[in-house]
């Protein structure tokens, strides 16, 4: 064979094996089996340096494009054509991805995905807590803290979940804050019994129809429901500034009785408050709008974060959001630093005195607070502004031994309606509001560095409300 005829013959050769070589790489790759990242939260977690512009890994992209599901699971099977639903969930994910550190998108999100990994160490009776790979075009990953509902003890690594609930950026890390499981389907293809996803009541309701003749919600499915669409949930009426006290408030000796009763309904989605004589007053559910001081701090006390109509915001205008005239603002954290304002009265076991329990503040929207010259005496928002007065519930609730209970010292609710000169806690019943205490109370001067004199916590006895038999006239009409 001659020079010529070899080279000719290790060309081709070369050529042949560039072309199959290349036609390899060209081909897609698919597997009969789900490809599930189950790493551990620290390997798996996405920086929101990468996710916020929408890159992602090559290692993300190479291990998705392994993915063969069918479209029962929710993913659909053809990456190069999103769904309208995926690329709905792309533009949640690019907002919540956006969210400054501390920031909450407004309103109530849905999202569907795959389950990456369970976090045990912080999945309690309170909720389950994982990481899930939204189903959207970039996959990119949600944490889910204290996720409730029916089946949700039941979901593992590789089970596909649609939830819904509030999308915060925690501390760097976007997650959905105590969401509720709407749909589930387990690795081993089993379902759970639940709602429609489909059957919205109010999806073609316009404001006008929905408040002409309003009533209350009436189960979660329909608070959520309500609130896609920022319909409200509970009472319409906006509060004055003070309390409406029971005409009796039980106490244990000296100390009014704070109700250790609860009564959770619908997979502790529903909460049921009584009066002091124990008949049913309100329900208030989760995921729902309020507005009325008795129901947010119900809803407080029962879920230990903010309804629906709230945001983190302090400048958000009713007509940036869906809510308008019963947006509510400012959940943000309270310090409650009595170094740097004097006039405050110290609460109990507070962090920003040294104590290990984080409190919380947001805007109770009143008729106006005439207590306080520093803000005027206007409706908090007549819809097309808002005028955020004096009012504020302040709450703490962390179960910090970690044991799965909520004690006593664990768990306050208080209201101020003079920013935070005096406080009030709240009984757990319709009407019960313990004794008021602080700087206005101890005969301080309103919101003075210099003329101070806040009256201490006045205790609470935490335990049962007594039953109606043991009442007597006079502690009815006189107490």
């Amino acid at each position: 064979m001659s020079n010529l005829t070899q080279k000719l013959k290790t060309a081709c050769l070369a050529i042949i094996a560039f072309c199959l070589t290349a036609t390899s790489c060209a081909m897609p790759q698919f597997s009969t089996e789900n490809s599930v990242n189950s790493s551990s939260h620290t390997e798996s977690q996405t920086s929101l340096e990468d996710s916020v512009d929408g890159s992602s890994s090559q290692e993300e992209s190479d291990s998705d494009s392994t993915t063969d599901v069918d479209s029962e699971s929710g993913f659909a099977p053809d990456k190069d054509t999103p769904t309208e639903e995926q690329l709905r969930a792309e533009q949640i994910m690019n907002q919540a991805y956006a969210l400054p550190i501390g920031a909450t998108l407004d309103g109530i999100q849905q999202l569907s995905g795959i389950v990456s990994y369970v976090d045990i160490d912080y999945t309690s009776k309170n909720g389950v807590c994982l990481y899930f790979d939204v189903d959207e075009p970039q996959q990119r990953e949600l944490y889910c803290y204290k996720l409730k509902g029916t089946g949700a003890e039941l979901i593992d690594s590789g089970s596909y979940i649609t939830v819904s609930g509030t999308l915060k950026n925690y501390k760097g890390m976007i997650e959905f804050e105590k969401p509720t499981l709407i749909a589930y389907t387990l690795a081993d293809g089993s379902q759970g019994e639940l709602p429609d996803v489909n059957s919205d009541p109010y999806k073609n309701t316009s404001k006008t129809e929905f408040y002409a003749n309003y009533t209350p919600a009436t189960s979660n499915e329909d608070a959520y429901y309500r609130s896609l669409h920022g319909f409200m949930s509970g009472e319409l009426t906006v509060p004055d500034q003070a309390p409406t006290l029971s005409d009796y408030r039980p106490k244990q000796g000296a100390a009014y009785i704070r109700n250790e009763k609860t009564v959770y309904e619908e997979d502790d989605n529903a909460y049921v408050v009584t009066d002091v004589y124990g008949n049913e007053a309100f329900t208030v559910y989760r995921d729902g709008g309020y507005i009325t001081l008795e129901e947010v701090a119900a809803y407080v006390y029962a879920f230990g974060t903010y309804p629906k109509n709230y945001t983190t915001s302090k400048n958000t205008a009713p007509d940036d959001s869906v809510w308008d005239e019963y947006l509510r603002l400012n959940h943000t954290a309270f310090s409650g630093d009595t170094d740097r304002y004097p006039y405050e009265p110290e609460l109990p076991n507070i962090s920003g005195c040294g104590g290990s329990l984080r409190y919380y503040e947001m805007d109770i929207g009143t008729t106006g607070t005439d207590c306080d010259p520093s803000y005027p005496i206007k409706i908090y928002n007549d819809g097309s502004s808002i005028t955020r007065g004096a009012a504020r519930i302040v709450y703490g609730k962390t179960d910090l031994d970690k044991d799965g209970v909520f004690e006593a010292g664990e768990w306050h609710v208080f209201y101020t309606y003079n920013h935070y000169n005096d406080f009030q806690e709240y009984l757990n019943y319709a009407g019960g509001w313990g004794e008021t205490f602080g700087n206005i109370t101890g005969g301080g001067t309103l919101s003075s560095s210099a003329y101070f004199n806040p009256t201490d916590y006045v205790p609470v006895y935490f335990g049962d409300l007594p039953t109606v038999n043991t009442r007597t006239l006079f502690q009815r009409y006189f107490a």
